[in-house]
């Protein structure tokens, strides 16, 4: 599905668009959608790309809790370019896709451990609006990971957050990053609220 790009997609010019067009195809073969919207504040996008930079090189949290909850996050506010994004990351980082493909139908899906589990319900719990993150929520998590994952998992949730909501915001949609996946993320189901919290 083509990007509606509700925020114009801006021209990657210059040299710091001809950049930015050679390390995303460096990284992702293409420049992500996001890119084209970030191009119109490029202090904005030096920002976000630096801070970006230094998350990648966070390690407490195991990787395959974090994309857990980047895709739960993604998906309660309803942003499939990220639900993409995300999807193909985890791809890349040699994740065990059977398990990150359930991420939208957890509920029914039998793949998953009981921390794997937890974790996905405190990113969907920390995405509604109003978030229901609960003192038994936190607490069963962080005598399962120990305080400095907690922190980095609610900072994770918390920055999939921004992402997903300005890209739904400004129109993107799914570019076709997943393709590439061998395993199709499942589809949220017909009757889930997924997207109704944003």
């Amino acid at each position: 599905m083509p990007s509606t790009f509700r925020i114009p997609k801006a021209e990657l010019t210059g040299l710091y668009g001809a950049a930015v067009r050679r390390v995303s195809k460096k990284m992702y073969g293409e420049v992500p959608d996001v890119g084209y919207v970030y191009f119109h504040h490029k202090p904005l996008l030096r920002a976000v790309m630096g801070f970006e930079a230094k998350v990648g090189r966070w390690k407490a949290l195991d990787p395959t809790y974090k994309s857990l909850a980047e895709l739960a996050a993604a998906s309660t506010i309803g942003c499939s370019w990220c639900l993409d994004f995300g999807y193909y990351l985890a791809r890349n980082e040699d994740l065990d896709l059977a398990k990150i493909s359930q991420v939208q139908v957890w509920r029914t899906s039998d793949v998953f451990d009981e921390t794997e589990r937890k974790v996905i319900e405190y990113a969907e719990a920390m995405s509604s609006t109003p978030m229901t993150v609960t003192d038994e929520m936190v607490a069963a998590l962080l005598a399962e990971l120990g305080t400095e994952a907690m922190v980095e998992l609610t900072q994770m949730i918390a920055l999939e957050n921004m992402r997903s909501r300005f890209n739904s915001a400004a129109g993107l949609q799914s570019q076709g990053y997943s393709d590439v996946c061998e395993v199709p993320l499942a589809p949220a189901p017909a009757d889930s609220s997924v997207g109704s919290q944003a």
